[in-house]
């Protein structure tokens, strides 16, 4: 865009997406202001994530990611579940799935100082985003008002830019919970067997109404083990309890007997409980507001592709605005393509939700091949990073 340099850029929300939106603005020659409300520093997040090993690469490449950030890459996944009538584990299946997991603290980390001279206003919250009459969108905190050629919403799964661009419009929620954290590994100490497998591959346990995903990521010192359990609310919920003992009890009460003392020994740290929900706007953006991941569209997390999207977003956004003559133009390709790619993620996460939580099928009943066919009926055609060779060969 030849008048990328005069391009001025407010962004709504300064943590993956609006981080990464910021890089994207910045390296595409606009002058770029992050808005974030918080004060406190966001990298305290230790939850884990996983991200394409394409994607991963192609983000060192281009300056998004410091090639020092840790990682903790794998390429295996491996099915579990308990063996009928004891509490030995009992392995199902395993298939090739390459993963780069990562400690969202410090790939939030790494977003931030790859964002270089971009301007970032730590604690200080939007009031309001409005259209001057210029055409320009006007961001306006307590200290004041400022315009920009483009405004990008990227303030979370509850955002409040959303609404400018679909009224009304609010997450549908599944009916079902998803408990997320991590566990130092000294709750591994007495399973060298399960570290050994986790140590080149990531394992999901599937037990009747859910299942619980295990992986490790870096933290700050040693590794941690990151999980997301899901399943069914508990009975008397208390939306202001610790939702550690929860995770427990169910691990207790469903994973083999190895698995139940990892999650029930462990000293847990950040977790939390989240309802699942997805939803997704039906225009990404629309001239001089553009949304930008979870703001845009939230899948429900078996697709793995929170912070993905909102990487795949930045990139998406950098192109738009090198190659297109305008704004409006650049803000219509960049709506065509990742409204399309939002709507994509919603589907495949509601058909993997329902095979996975809603309708779980015997696992216990389940091989190497029943495994491959059941995924193969679930993903019907489509395609993802997570899912995309059911049957491929693995070496054990």
């Amino acid at each position: 865009m030849a008048a990328a340099t005069a391009l001025r850029i407010g962004v709504v929300g300064g943590s993956i997406a609006g981080c990464a939106a910021a890089v994207a603005g910045s390296r595409s020659g606009a002058d770029v202001t992050v808005y974030e409300r918080s004060g406190a520093e966001l990298q305290d997040r230790g939850f884990g994530i996983v991200i394409p090993p394409p994607l991963h690469r192609e983000l060192v490449a281009s300056g998004y990611l410091d090639a020092r950030m840790e990682t903790a890459p794998v390429a295996t996944r491996v099915w579990l579940t308990r063996e009928p009538g004891g509490r030995s584990t009992r392995e199902l299946a395993r298939q090739s799935s390459p993963v780069t997991p990562c400690n969202w603290g410090l790939l939030w980390r790494s977003l931030r100082a790859g964002a270089g001279a971009v301007r970032y206003l730590r604690g200080e919250p939007v009031t309001s985003v409005g259209e001057g009459p210029d055409g320009r969108a006007v961001v306006t905190t307590a200290r004041g008002s400022e315009p920009y050629d483009i405004v990008v919403g990227a303030d979370g799964h509850a955002s409040r830019t959303r609404q400018l661009l679909a009224p009304g419009l609010t997450p549908e929620p599944a009916g079902y919970l998803v408990w997320r954290g991590a566990i130092p590994l000294s709750a591994l100490a007495g399973h060298p067997r399960e570290l050994e497998l986790l140590r080149g591959a990531w394992v999901t346990i599937g037990f009747p109404g859910g299942h619980g995903i295990f992986y490790l990521i870096p933290g700050t010192g040693d590794r941690l083990l990151a999980y997301a359990i899901y399943g069914r609310p508990p009975a008397s919920p208390d939306a202001d309890a610790d939702p550690g003992p929860y995770v427990r009890e169910l691990a207790k009460e469903h994973f083999p007997a190895a698995w139940a003392e990892i999650v029930g020994h462990g000293t847990h740290r950040t977790t939390a409980c989240h309802p699942v929900a997805d939803v997704q706007v039906p225009r990404a953006a629309r001239a001089p507001l553009l949304l930008a991941g979870d703001a845009a569209g939230v899948s429900r997390p078996h697709t793995a592709s929170g912070a993905v999207k909102a990487l795949q977003d930045a990139l998406c956004l950098e192109r738009v605005l090198r190659d297109e003559p305008t704004v409006g133009a650049a803000l219509e390709r960049y709506a065509d393509e990742r409204t399309a790619a939002g709507a994509h993620l919603v589907e495949l996460g509601r058909r993997m939700g329902r095979a996975q939580v809603e309708e779980t099928p015997d696992w216990a009943a389940m091989g190497q091949e029943e495994v491959d066919v059941w995924f193969r009926g679930v993903l019907a055609g489509t395609r993802h990073y997570l899912y995309e060779q059911p049957g491929a060969a693995v070496t054990a």
